[in-house]
């Protein structure tokens, strides 16, 4: 192991990605540190898109395990590492692969879209992938001949619903940070800071977006926020969000919104990722991750649909 001060850490860390001629990509949701050292920060369309064009020989993803899958499902070749195997998430958990075919064998029609926030099986048996930031284009390009399953988010599908007016059946999973925001809290919030506009994130419940003055990716949110002419924003997303925003709008004042855990708002997979574990993965080069080669093929298909359509004007 390196000296545990993060400077030295942080050197070691730019040395063995000169060496290995990699690529550090984060999630907003990462710790301060790892941001600072990456070169691409965002969200999952950004980081999807970086994935696919990147020339380095090693993909260093700071992210949770799906994102990495995706990495590697892009770049089969490369070597894709992750600091932390265990960083999982909620709403790959809620779909199961299995259960999932079993209701799409209920229905020949369905045309399935799925939240890239799933497992790379599951990628596997979609017709398309979507991120929060291109879910409205995605849903609006679907073939207007099949009746549409989206997976595994509701809340996000049930505000692609409502922006698209296109009916959905939905899987009931949920991102266990973002359902944490209640209607009670938003309020109470507002009230503290009655200047101060809400941007959400899609995840959220239907009783918070109603009440958000913006509802948005996490890489609009930035956009929003720059143009924006408050002096104060309260944000309802993870709270790594945060350190993101106040690097490219460091004159405004971001509010993380209330929960009535004040630490729901921080999710614990993705906090899983330290500046130890990253420089551990690169030295070691583990854990890395493999997929089968059917899937790999199979679950090509549908992300690269995915960054077709959100290249379309």
């Amino acid at each position: 192991m390196p000296p545990a001060r993060p400077d030295a850490l942080s050197r070691q860390i730019l040395d063995l990605k000169k060496k290995l001629n990699a690529v550090i990509l984060a999630h907003n949701y990462q710790v301060p540190e790892i941001q600072d050292l990456a070169d691409f920060v965002g969200d999952s369309l950004g980081l999807s898109q970086q994935a696919a064009k990147t020339s380095a020989e090693v993909i260093v993803f700071c992210g949770v395990h799906f994102m990495a899958e995706t990495a590697k499902i892009l770049n089969p070749m490369k070597v894709v590492v992750l600091p932390d195997k265990d960083a999982g998430c909620s709403l790959e958990e809620s779909c199961p692969a299995a259960k999932l075919q079993a209701l799409q064998q209920t229905n020949p029609n369905f045309w399935t879209i799925s939240y890239i926030n799933c497992s790379a099986e599951v990628k596997a048996l979609s017709d398309i992938i979507c991120t929060s930031g291109n879910a409205v284009k995605i849903a609006n390009a679907a073939p207007r001949d099949r009746d549409l399953l989206f997976v595994p988010d509701e809340n996000l599908g049930a505000w692609v619903m409502e922006k698209t007016g296109r009916p959905m059946t939905l899987w009931r999973g949920s991102c266990y940070v973002h359902v944490e925001w209640t209607h009670e809290s938003i309020v109470r919030i507002r009230g503290q800071y009655p200047g101060a506009p809400i941007v959400a994130h899609p995840e959220c419940t239907r009783a918070v977006r109603m009440l958000a003055d913006e509802v948005c990716s996490t890489e609009k949110m930035v956009g929003y926020c720059r143009s924006s002419p408050a002096k104060a924003i309260i944000i309802a997303t993870e709270a790594g969000m945060l350190h993101r925003l106040r690097k490219e709008c460091p004159n405004k004042e971001f509010i993380p919104a209330p929960t009535d855990n004040c630490r729901c708002n921080e999710c614990r997979f993705m906090k899983m990722n330290t500046l130890e574990k990253l420089y551990d993965c690169m030295a070691n080069l583990e854990p890395r991750v493999e997929l089968s080669e059917a899937t790999l093929s199979r679950a090509r298909l549908p992300i690269e649909r995915m960054l077709e359509v959100s290249a379309r004007s």
